[in-house]
């Protein structure tokens, strides 16, 4: 892969609150890099696409879940090494939803669940996706 293209890709952070605790919507991937790996819904951004449309199309074809329309950008992630293709910056979005909608795995997700926000350091997740999740915490004050 050519290193020196800069890719655009969109990830979307989704929390919701139940039995007392908070809850983030991750997907198990199901291809490199990182394959097996948790990871926040989120992919390529098309031709003509805008990056908080990728994230609404990338977390519906992902978790079968619709991104509310409160979503606040949290920021853009574009460090060097981020991404073992290449270089790649990501978008991410962030919104809590009322309830624990079913997420249904598709398209690039092996799985896809809530995973109470206790257990996702533990996780390792993949890319720079802790760091993401810290910050889209830290953006809507959940803690």
């Amino acid at each position: 892969m050519d290193t020196t293209k800069l890719i655009l890709t969109a990830d979307a952070v989704v929390f919701t609150r139940a039995d007392g605790r908070w809850h983030v919507l991750l997907i198990e991937r199901k291809w490199d890099p990182f394959e097996g790996r948790w990871a926040l819904p989120g992919g390529h951004i098309d031709p003509g696409e805008s990056p908080d449309a990728a994230a609404v199309r990338e977390l519906g074809e992902e978790t079968g879940l619709l991104m509310p329309t409160t979503a606040v950008k949290v920021g853009v992630y574009d460090a060097p090494g981020r991404d073992p293709r290449g270089r790649y910056a990501t978008h991410a979005y962030a919104a809590v939803v009322d309830g624990m909608p079913t997420p249904v795995a598709a398209d690039d997700a092996r799985a896809a669940r809530w995973v109470p926000l206790t257990e996702v350091t533990a996780t390792g997740l993949a890319f720079d996706h802790g760091r993401i999740v810290t910050d889209a915490m830290a953006q809507l004050a959940i803690s």
